[in-house]
Parts: structure tokens; C-alpha cells; sequence
């Protein structure tokens, strides 16, 4: 894909969506860092009701670290391999309030020494609560990048490296929420909705699929 065709795709995700925003529910850096960390391999939707209901008791480190591990369970039971990420939410709340005074570093290395903490989770919180240009990469940014052609890669490291090349600088806050709900909601995994995309004519592939 050429250099027009994906300032053409990006001025046209900005025209439609000029302050895209996560859909996780959040009011603080370290809100977001939980429910990244508590998003993995599960939904928004799942996670924001979980949230919903954890952190009008504990949204800070020390108050969900005196939750402890049995007592964070209890919220967040209805999320997926909720067992390891209460382990490790707890245990990053504990280095938080060790080292940062309870604090969300704004510092990559710091925030992937965090239990539960890889590179997609530190790219969103530098990105989301802190304005960064990261490009985080999940499995629908992954495959939208790759199903367009707009940044081929083999797997994710692949992709953030050519999404963070090929990006103009006025795009590379917002391109990771735009990329991440076309995938969500029009370039599905199983049956991409071409008909009603805004990046159809733009899009390069080959195999686009229309309801008959």
C-alpha cells in the first residue's frame, strides 16, 4: 500500500471519529493500567462490568492491595483466567506503592517490570493516559493491518514496527482506537462488513465479502 492510499485511510477514520477514545471504563492512569491488564484475552464489555462495580470500592494501589488477592477475586471473577490476573494485579499494586508511591510510572521500562504488564499493555497506558504516539497492537489491529495491507507483518512486534514507520506523526495518537474499533465493529475477524466500511475502495484486499 502506498504512502496516499493510507494518508487517504487515516484523514478518513479521523473524519469519522475526530476523538476516538478506549472503551474500557476509566477515570485515572492507574484505573487503565487494572483494566488493560484485566482485558487480556477477554472483553471490554466483561471487564467494564467487572470495573464498574471494583473500583467505586478500590480504584487506587493501596486500596486494592488491601483487597489482597481472595478479596480482588471476588470483583473479577467473571472475567477470564481471573485467578492469575488478581495474583498479579496485586502484586504490581504492591511494586507501585513500593517504588512509585502508588503511582503509574510514564515510563515504558518501568511499566513492563509490572507483573501482567507486556509491551501492548505499556503502549496503551502511555498512549491513552499519557499521550504518547505508541501504537499498541492487538488481535484486531493485527489483523486490520494486515487484511488491508495498510502494515504487513508476520506477527505483532512486525506490525508496531511498520505501523510506527508508516504513520504521519498527526495520526499516531489516535490510529491505534481507530484501528482497533474497525476491527471491533466493521473488519471482523470471521465475516468483514465491506459493504458498510468507509475504507472499502481504499482497503486492499482481495477477498472483500457483501451480504447478498
Amino acid at each position: 500500500m502506498n504512502k496516499e492510499k493510507r494518508q487517504a485511510i487515516l484523514s478518513i477514520l479521523r473524519e469519522n471519529n475526530p476523538h476516538p477514545e478506549t472503551e474500557l471504563n476509566f477515570s485515572s492512569p492507574f484505573e487503565l493500567l487494572v483494566a488493560v491488564t484485566l482485558s487480556a484475552q477477554a472483553t471490554d464489555v466483561s471487564v467494564n462490568k467487572a470495573t464498574d462495580k471494583l473500583f467505586p470500592i478500590a480504584n487506587t494501589a493501596q486500596s486494592i492491595y488491601a483487597l489482597g488477592v481472595d478479596g480482588l477475586k471476588e470483583y473479577i471473577k467473571t472475567i477470564g483466567l481471573y485467578n492469575n490476573k488478581a495474583i498479579n494485579v496485586i502484586k504490581a499494586c504492591e511494586i507501585l506503592i513500593k517504588k512509585y508511591n502508588g503511582e503509574v510510572p510514564e515510563d515504558r521500562e518501568a511499566l513492563e517490570s509490572l507483573p501482567g504488564v507486556g509491551r501492548k499493555t505499556a503502549n496503551v497506558v502511555l498512549n491513552t493516559a499519557f499521550g504518547w504516539p505508541t501504537i499498541a497492537i492487538d488481535t484486531h489491529i493485527f489483523r486490520v493491518a494486515n487484511r488491508t495491507k495498510f502494515a504487513m507483518g508476520k506477527n505483532v512486534d512486525q506490525v508496531e514496527e511498520k505501523m510506527l514507520k508508516v504513520v504521519p506523526a498527526e495520526f499516531k495518537v489516535d490510529v491505534h482506537h481507530w484501528f482497533i474499533l474497525h476491527g471491533r465493529y466493521t473488519c471482523v475477524a470471521r465475516k468483514p462488513r465491506c459493504g458498510s466500511c468507509l475504507i472499502e475502495e481504499l482497503c486492499e484486499f482481495k477477498e472483500k465479502v457483501y451480504p447478498e
